[in-house]
């Protein structure tokens, strides 16, 4: 179901794409489906995921289209508004794990056009198709479909990589009429990542893009995978809430996790956190996840961490203390101690998880510093990409124009890289992911 107040996608793109479709497989436009797969943030609940934390997430008015119809053979057909070229394969074709990929995904939202053209791109669909074979599900019913990202917006930091499984998913879902929950469907984008791609990443932007509900926070429990939806509560008619918006704010930098050592090294090091402490309580044979850690048992060993694991242990426990607090806050409509959380978890992000480029540093810096800004912080893992920032609706343009006008003055040179139009956008909370 459509929300209320929902702006995108506009008729005229929906239009668009099913005009394309059409064209690519010489059929009538009406009969072309499009699935919407909304971008994530993440307020609070920061890399902690893959340990099994509890997280929250809204989805926002921009994400990714994919039109298609089904092939009437085992066929698969798919064009890009981003990449050059057209992917080819059949759905009777075995898949197997890619671990290799040097498919820049985080850009299929982006216009430079220029970042690694050569890359497979179907890489996505073709995990979409791995996930659903390894879990006994056999197509027969391929697709002719024409996917395309956010216009001029380079969405590093908003999962397009989950955005894209979950629309092939979607498609591929429909066009052979399973009838899949979203809860399954998180597993199977797990799996697209996970295992055929190789990025060890959690399950929060799958669940956040399958779940999420316009004006709600979508909060997870990764451990148990239990979720529910956070809605404002109504207040008294003399006390006005605040309406906001949420500010994006592009950095220039660009980069795949999958190219990243960092991402999963940091993983990595939260595991071997977790280790050390069930070791030192007498609990080595549960699987090292510091979910599984106990808090009484991470305060009394977590002097035995060294420097690093420390830090990390560190941020899980207070990040999910953050969460907490944070779906109070936003329940009540408190959107200043909401946007304080917000700007703790980023600062945590920094010092604690150590992730963050001095230009993602500077960018988080000048939106703490922008008008009617309630907090902000790095949008994902924190390794390229942008920032976003919850602010007073009253005071979005204004905060917007003084994003765009100091980071033009901080890093000339990223900034030039970037679409002005798109350098800092206004956006609305968004729906979950879904078939028209």
């Amino acid at each position: 179901m459509r929300g209320i107040g929902l702006s995108w996608p506009t008729e005229a793109e929906i239009h668009e794409i099913r005009n394309k479709v059409s064209e690519m497989a010489g059929t009538n436009a009406e009969e072309v489906r499009v699935v919407v797969s909304p971008y994530r943030i993440c307020p609070l609940g920061a890399h902690i995921d893959h340990q099994g934390g509890t997280v929250s997430a809204m989805t926002i008015d921009k994400g990714i289209l994919l039109g298609f119809i089904p092939s009437g053979d085992t066929q698969v057909v798919l064009q890009s508004a981003q990449f050059k070229g057209e992917v080819r394969f059949r759905v009777d074709e075995i898949q197997r794990p890619n671990h290799t990929v040097k498919e820049n995904y985080s850009n299929h939202a982006s216009e430079s056009g220029k970042v690694e053209e050569e890359c497979s791109w179907g890489n996505y669909a073709r995990g979409a198709l791995y996930a659903l074979q390894s879990r006994g599900n056999n197509l027969s019913q391929g697709i002719i479909g024409y996917i395309c990202g956010s216009k001029s917006l380079d969405s590093s930091g908003l999962s397009s990589s989950a955005a894209v499984g979950v629309a092939y998913l979607l498609a591929f879902e429909c066009a052979n009429s399973m009838e899949v929950s979203p809860v399954d469907n998180i597993e199977y984008d797990r799996l697209i990542e996970n295992e055929y791609l190789g990025l060890r990443n959690g399950i929060l932007d799958q669940s956040a893009i399958l779940l999420s509900s316009y004006g709600c926070l979508t909060c997870m429990n990764c451990k148990t995978k239990e979720y529910k939806l956070i809605q404002q509560q109504k207040l008294q008619e003399n006390h006005k809430k605040k309406s906001y918006k949420i500010l994006l704010a592009l950095s220039g930098l660009k980069g795949a996790l999958t190219n990243n050592p960092g991402y999963n090294h940091r993983v990595a090091e939260c595991q071997e956190a977790a280790r050390v402490i069930l070791f030192a309580s007498g609990k080595a044979e549960v699987e090292p996840l510091l979910c599984n850690v106990e808090e009484e048992d991470y305060e009394a060993h977590k002097s035995k961490l060294e420097a690093n694991l420390a830090k990390r242990a560190e941020h899980y426990f207070s990040e999910n203390k953050r969460v907490i607090e944070g779906l109070e806050a936003w329940k009540s409509g408190d959107l200043e101690k909401f946007g304080k959380l917000i700007s703790n978890s980023g600062l945590s992000s920094i010092q604690n998880y150590e992730c963050g480029s001095e230009p993602l540093i500077q960018l988080n810096a000048i939106l703490q510093g922008a008008p009617g800004v309630f907090g902000a912080r790095f949008s994902g893992a924190g390794f390229r990409g942008c920032c976003i920032a919850l602010v007073d609706a009253n005071h979005a343009e204004e905060a917007a124009s003084y994003v765009r006008k100091q980071y033009q003055n901080l890093q000339p040179q990223l900034a030039s890289q970037i679409n002005k139009n798109a350098a800092v956008s206004i956006c609305e909370a968004g729906d979950c992911a879904h078939v028209i």
